[in-house]
């Protein structure tokens, strides 16, 4: 009679069957028993130990999933492999790890698709980003009309301050998908950094498609979601609901969105608006709620503050979000709101901090309040606008100044260090709101910032500031001036090479020595260096930290 029992072969291969099978069904539990048969036979069998990392992966295990994707590749390296283990990296948020990965594996195949995507993508989230734009030519190269690499291109170019270039690849990636919201709205602040306001907030109006949470993922709540039609501009009395009488005229519902900076440059638009509406709600967030009903809702009482407007929506004819408001009005460089201050902060309030500040030794000495990092702590873009403590220290050990901290910052890693802290004035932990901190750089004589919402509030409320501006910086700072059309007390500090700090911080020591010190150029008592001297110095050398 003939042998009918299977061969070990035939056995495993029924097993990928049914492992695979399992896995398209959702059961994992039954896939990995497969898959461990396959394993109890050939311990080394590169597709299972594979496969038991894909299952790993679709478990979210992702230690695992790397664990059993390197074996897989230590038996055979298959590309699929290291394209795999790359994702599985990305997930980790392991980059160096996934351009080490990318890179392994286009030594073994260099015109990878994938895997080049994998390591322009992890360059780009490292910060190495003429490398990574080296990495996206050569996808250029691969695929000249793949749109991905052509949006993806043009973003890093703006991050290297190349707008031209970037408005190139952008504008072509729009050509061959004129849906791509991703990059008209990244196309939108190239112009605006361009000053092109007419084209740039139609494209801006896409902005929510590249908004992401700080590790990379997208935001998918980004947008607000009013169910109000959006006012763009037009009459007012073109979008009263039937329902409402006309008489009352239309109202407008104002929506925040992203930081509060942005909430304090934009609204500027409200008492503008408030021309055109006969009531403007703004939900407000509670750290701006007092300081917007003292400036503005005490002067127009047509404008309100809300805790949630959108649980009142019968109120209410139209919507339209913040950073929208510039395009609805038309506003161009040449129109520009700017008509200062337009915040203020409450008298009995900043007396108070009047008494404490006179009460100090050496009543006489300019005050200036300081903020060298932003709060956000994992973005690339707070990265790269903040200083470390140690770079901002030589700046802080200037005497004739007294310095007056305005950080605020849960993270210990931006907090000043011991020898910064003793040359420090920090009343924060005082500070509750955004209305308290009005009050305390009301008696401030100049506020030096990075980019972040407290220089905003300080120019808002028509004090000098010095912003401390990174390379390729925000595109409302625009390019190439030293000014702002935002904000007329604001002198902008830019830096003219990547994360160096140092050329900026000697800048504004000499500015700092021509506005206070006096001229003579007398040593300190103790020996130490005056404003004047260091400046003249540049006794700045803090690194790249």
């Amino acid at each position: 009679m003939p042998n009918l029992s299977r061969s070990p072969s035939d056995n495993i291969q029924t097993w990928y069957g049914e492992a695979e099978k399992a896995r398209q069904a959702g059961d994992i539990a039954t896939a990995q028993a497969a898959v461990e048969r396959i394993l109890e036979q050939d311990p080394r069998r590169a597709g299972a130990l594979y496969l038991h990392g894909l299952l790993a992966l679709d478990s979210n295990q992702f230690e695992a999933a790397q664990s059993w994707v390197e074996r897989a590749i230590e038996v055979h390296p298959h590309l699929d492999f290291y394209t795999t283990l790359c994702v599985i990296q990305l997930k980790l948020n392991a980059y160096a790890s996934a351009l080490q990965t990318a890179r392994q594996g286009l030594a073994r195949q260099p015109d990878s698709i994938g895997l080049r995507f994998y390591e322009a993508g992890t360059l780009f989230m490292q910060g190495f980003l003429d490398d990574a734009a080296v990495s996206y030519r050569k996808l250029l190269a691969l695929e000249p009309d793949n749109l991905q690499v052509l949006a993806n291109l043009g973003v890093v170019a703006q991050f290297l301050d190349k707008l031209e270039e970037a408005e190139r690849h952008l504008r072509r990636a729009i050509a061959l998908s004129p849906d791509s919201r991703s990059a008209r709205g990244h196309l939108g602040t190239v112009l605006l950094a361009t000053g092109r306001y007419e084209e740039g907030w139609l494209c801006y109006e896409d902005r929510w498609a590249n908004f992401v949470h700080a590790d990379g993922s997208p935001s998918i709540e980004a947008r607000p979601r009013v169910p109000l039609p959006q006012w763009r501009g037009e009459r007012p009395e073109s979008v009263i609901r039937a329902e409402h009488d006309p008489a009352r005229g239309a109202r407008l519902l104002v929506v925040p969105e992203q930081g509060h900076g942005d909430s304090l440059q934009f609204v500027r638009y409200l008492p503008l608006a408030l021309e055109r509406f006969s009531q403007v709600g703004l939900i407000c967030p509670p750290s701006l709620r007092r300081l917007f009903e003292e400036s503005l809702c005490s002067r127009w009482p047509g404008l309100v503050m809300l805790d949630d407007g959108l649980s009142a929506l019968d109120h209410w004819d139209c919507h339209c979000s913040m950073m929208s408001l510039p395009m609805a009005f038309g506003t161009r460089l040449n129109n520009v709101p700017a008509a200062m201050p337009y915040l203020f902060a409450d008298p009995a309030r900043a007396a108070l901090w009047h008494a404490k500040l006179a009460a100090l030794p050496d009543p006489g000495l300019p005050c200036v309040g300081v903020v060298w990092a932003g709060g956000d702590a994992n973005t690339m873009g707070d990265k790269e606008r903040s200083l470390m403590p140690a770079q901002i220290a030589p700046l802080l050990a200037l005497r004739d100044i007294r310095w007056i901290s305005l950080q605020k910052t849960d993270n210990p890693a931006k907090r000043a260090d011991a020898a910064s802290e003793a040359r420090l004035t920090d009343w924060m932990d005082e500070v509750t709101d955004f209305a308290d901190t009005a009050a305390l750089i009301e008696n401030l004589d100049l506020v030096i910032a990075v980019d972040t919402s407290v220089a905003h509030l300080a120019a808002a409320m028509g004090k000098p500031v010095w912003l401390l501006n990174r390379f390729a910086g925000c595109w409302r700072w625009l390019r190439e001036r030293d000014d702002s059309p935002w904000y007329p007390t604001i002198r902008l500090f830019n830096q003219r090479q990547r994360g160096d700090w140092d050329e900026v911080l000697t800048h504004v020591a000499t500015a700092l020595q021509q506005q206070f010190v006096p001229q003579d150029g007398r040593p300190h008592p103790t020996g130490k260096p005056t404003l004047r001297q260091l400046a003249a110095s540049a006794q700045f050398h803090t690194g790249n930290l």
